[in-house]
């Protein structure tokens, strides 16, 4: 076979460029070809990854939370040092405003924190401010005082598809920072117990110890999610990890910012899956959405004229998936805000509009028990003329000091916790017998508003 001339090579070597060229995604930052015609995805890298951080947490040695290890006989008779000790994790997090220092993380990372420590990928360090965290989501918000920050833009996490492809950007292992890529794998992933409110992106990109609270980017150089979970064999990368959804955690932050902490709205409901042999037997024609299992008396839901058997299939013009779709993002919705729901109800369609009340059984006025591993924190018995009397069995939350360590593991005030490590308890003499009987660590099972919470108290 006669060679073909070089310019014809040429020519063809050019166009096969251009045609991997156009089908690359457009990135933020260009070309797309490096110097050698390759493609390469280091101008997008360069561009976004100032703006991702090195979290390191100083937290006390839990030797000094035993009061006899505070006395300095007891210390030097142990051979302890006389300063307290200080562990040291490592964590990642995102800068998203550049002029006010904002960075997002993990509630997880900080948790328990005696002080955070920033590092930029200039290798300049600040010492952070904790703005607020939500353990239902978790997610943090942290504020450093800098100048000349890179910071990462939002894009809009409902517009993902699996098989997009994605960068996770972090610090795993304390190694430094580190960037891998993949595709999305899955959307909507719960039931991973890790808090409250599930509503996931999966992703094949490596995510190891290290990389919570780091970058999940989209080809755009936009922030799609907040990594936070892997699963995998002693907590290393098999393929499958883990990102909260760059909209809710803009969400969550939002509301951070304005008032330190989230607080989500009530509608009043139990909520159900819907089947496909349920919508058979309700009369509705639709598979997606969330069936009114219960409507509590007085309520938003009541008033509005939501009734049992209802199918909510929409929120605020948004169709839903199910229940737990419908969960999170009503548990995003402030107190006091209108939410629209488009509602079936047999063969008819409703729409029905309902303003979100404060939790169900607050606890004001409610003179309640200290609780020794929950510094900050006090109980009390539901007594007969509570609202929640005879509706709920627990101990209610009565009060929770701001930044107590009861505050930073996530109780609040109106929480009503029915189970210590998934044991019932039905008074203020079982709860405190109970967490005195767990020791360092244990969980916490409560209900706040419509929706049941689990915290892990270490």
């Amino acid at each position: 076979m006669p060679m073909l001339p070089l310019t014809v090579v040429l020519r063809h070597a050019l166009a096969l460029c251009a045609l991997l060229a156009a089908a690359l995604p457009v990135l933020a930052a260009q070309p797309q070809l490096d110097s050698r015609g390759l493609p390469t995805l280091a101008p997008l890298v360069n561009e976004v990854t100032p703006a991702v951080v090195n979290v390191s947490v100083l937290t006390r040695s839990p030797l000094e939370d035993n009061p006899l290890f505070r006395d300095p006989f007891f210390r030097r008779f142990f051979n302890l040092p006389d300063r307290p000790q200080q562990e040291q994790a490592a964590g990642s997090g995102v800068i998203v405003d550049a002029a006010r220092g904002y960075v997002l993380t993990n509630n997880h990372v900080i948790k328990d924190a005696d002080q955070v420590i920033v590092t930029l990928k200039d290798r300049r360090q600040f010492k952070a401010r904790l703005v607020g965290a939500d353990p239902g989501t978790d997610i943090a918000v942290l504020q450093i005082q800098a100048q000349n920050l890179a910071a990462l833009r939002f894009g809009d996490s409902d517009q993902l598809q699996v098989g997009d492809y994605v960068i996770a950007i972090g610090n795993p292992f304390g190694i430094g920072q580190t960037v891998t890529s993949g595709i999305v794998s899955a959307l909507g992933r719960s039931g991973l117990s890790i808090e409250g409110y599930e509503d996931f992106i999966q992703t094949d990109a490596s995510i190891n110890p290290g990389n919570s609270g780091g970058a999940l980017v989209n080809l755009r150089g936009e922030l799609i999610g907040i990594n936070t979970a892997i699963i995998g064999p002693a907590g290393g990368n098999v393929g499958i990890g883990f990102a909260v959804p760059s909209n809710m955690a803009r969400a969550v932050m939002s509301q951070i910012v304005r008032q330190g902490e989230v607080r989500r709205g009530r509608l009043g409901v139990e909520l159900q899956e819907l089947t496909p042999e349920l919508a058979k037997t309700l009369g509705v024609s639709v598979i997606a959405g969330a069936i009114v299992a219960g409507v509590q008396p007085g309520s938003p839901a009541e008033k509005a004229g939501l009734r049992q058997r209802d199918v909510i299939v929409a929120l605020n013009g948004r169709a839903i998936r199910g229940a737990g779709d419908l969960r999170n993002r009503l548990g995003l919705t402030p107190i006091g805000e209108e939410v629209e729901l488009r509602v079936l109800r047999g063969s008819e369609t409703r729409t029905i509009r309902a303003k979100l009340a404060p939790p169900y059984g607050g606890a004001g006025g409610i003179e309640g028990k200290a609780v020794p591993q929950l510094a900050g924190a006090k109980v009390a018995n539901i007594e007969r003329g509570s609202p929640l009397y005879g509706r709920v069995e627990g101990v209610i939350v009565a009060a929770v000091e701001t930044n107590s360590p009861a505050w930073i593991y996530g109780l609040r005030p109106g929480d009503v916790i029915f189970a210590v490590n998934r044991r019932r308890v039905r008074s203020t003499t079982e709860f405190l017998s109970a967490v005195r009987s767990a020791g360092r660590g244990f969980t916490l099972s409560l209900v706040r508003g419509d929706f049941t919470i689990t915290l892990l108290i270490r």
